[in-house]
């Protein structure tokens, strides 16, 4: 789907929909909990669907299955670890850009603890039964495979103990899933060892029955709701965001300060967070802990007078697209300055965007990016391969045309 986006201002308010990164993780610990648990997700995308469909496969008696993780890769890194924790074997199909996306060093540590993994184009072959033990993994990778190390771990009947090189890229998210965890009674210890430049984490379970509570909510999602908080930063009136919980665990809520540092008014009550343009100024930070956030903060420093840094971002070449190339090359494409130094973003704000043609590149998060950016062009915006939302967010140009946005299809 191609959308035509007219110049002009969003404005209102906005109801966040459930985070897919929380999401993932209750579906996952309900799955294999000895007792059932309902997880309450009001609205779903196409990444949440393809864990529930792989959970389905895995709830059969089949000891062979066939699992489909879409474009997911939560869905991939969380259930590799758990398929062998039940000792299944399994035929993991993956789609679009996942067959690219990296697996090592977690595919070498389940093969070093039991599991047979055979990489065959855009399908994995898995077998063999995941033992537990020690697992040492880079600290600059994916936080995912720690997390799915810690999801499987109550299945087994050692202990484990999961190393990890400092310093811990998008940290936060493990933490989501620590918190996952110690919902359904299991409990994380976490420590530092070692000395110096030889020091890592280590994340440590024992053996567990999980105890499912009856119910679980998922929690509204700050990294969608970023780019709607982004859009209020640019207007006059603002833009509310409610449904979300503002003492969350998820890194993302990290948007509120990052906003307040590009010279935005922030504001919070109950379970709400507005902002709205104030004096904008170019800011200088770090985004190792939370790349999912460079795609809207880099639409706001677009047109925020002075040069802008979004440092340490070398994570976002291993996403949905090369996310560091495709962000720059959107931005220079509607005509404004960015270019990168190594792994840092520069961007050099102008007064006006151009507006002009985009592809999305299949990345959800460039399009909803592209979604804020133009509403601040001079003329308007052809943007290819739209439809990308629906991997985290199908309503995305429904609440977009609900806040005034305009947005045609053709």
């Amino acid at each position: 789907m191609n959308v035509t986006i007219q110049p002009g201002s969003l404005k209102g308010a906005v109801s966040a929909v459930p985070s897919k990164s929380i999401a993932h993780r209750l579906m996952i610990l309900s799955a294999i909990s000895p007792s059932p648990s309902e997880v309450i997700c009001e609205t779903t995308s196409q990444d949440i669907d393809a864990t529930a469909r792989c959970l389905r496969a895995l709830s059969t008696d089949d000891d062979s299955c066939l699992l489909d993780c879409g474009e997911s890769g939560s869905t991939l890194r969380f259930l590799l670890p758990v398929i062998g924790a039940l000792g299944k074997s399994a035929r993991i199909i993956r789609r679009g850009r996942l067959a690219q996306r990296p697996l090592a060093p977690l595919d070498q540590q389940l093969r070093a603890h039991g599991m047979r993994i055979e990489d065959d184009g855009d399908k994995l072959l898995v077998a063999g039964k995941l033992r537990g033990g020690h697992f040492s993994l880079p600290g600059d990778v994916s936080s995912q495979y720690v997390s799915g190390l810690l999801l499987a771990a109550p299945l087994l009947a050692e202990p484990v103990e999961v190393f990890v090189s400092t310093p811990v890229q998008s940290r936060p998210y493990v933490q989501l899933t620590i918190a996952a965890l110690k919902r359904f009674g299991a409990d994380v210890t976490c420590d530092r060892v070692g000395l110096g430049a030889a020091s890592c984490e280590r994340f440590a379970m024992q053996p567990c029955t999980l105890r499912a509570p009856r119910f679980v909510t998922v929690e509204g999602d700050w990294s969608n709701a970023a780019f709607w908080l982004a859009a209020g930063a640019l207007e006059e009136q603002g833009l509310t965001v409610a449904g979300l919980d503002l003492m969350s665990a998820q890194g993302d809520r990290a948007i509120l300060a990052a906003l307040a540092a590009f010279g935005a008014r922030v504001a919070r009550k109950g379970d709400a967070a507005r902002v709205t343009r104030d004096v904008p100024r170019a800011a200088s930070m770090d985004v190792r802990a939370i790349p999912d956030l460079v795609p809207p903060l880099a639409a706001v420093a677009a047109t925020t007078p002075g040069m802008s840094m979004l440092r340490n971002a070398g994570r976002l070449r291993l996403k949905e697209s090369d996310r560091l190339a495709t962000v720059t090359a959107t931005i220079n494409a509607m005509g404004g300055r960015a270019r990168l130094i190594g792994d840092d973003l520069v961007i050099e704000g102008v007064e006006r965007l151009a507006g002009g043609r985009v592809s999305a590149a299949d990345d959800h998060r460039i399009a909803m990016m592209t979604a804020v950016m133009a509403t601040h062009a001079m003329e308007a915006t052809l943007l290819h391969g739209a439809d990308c939302v629906a991997k985290s967010y199908p309503e995305f140009w429904d609440d977009y045309r609900m806040l005034g946005g305009g947005a045609t299809e053709c």
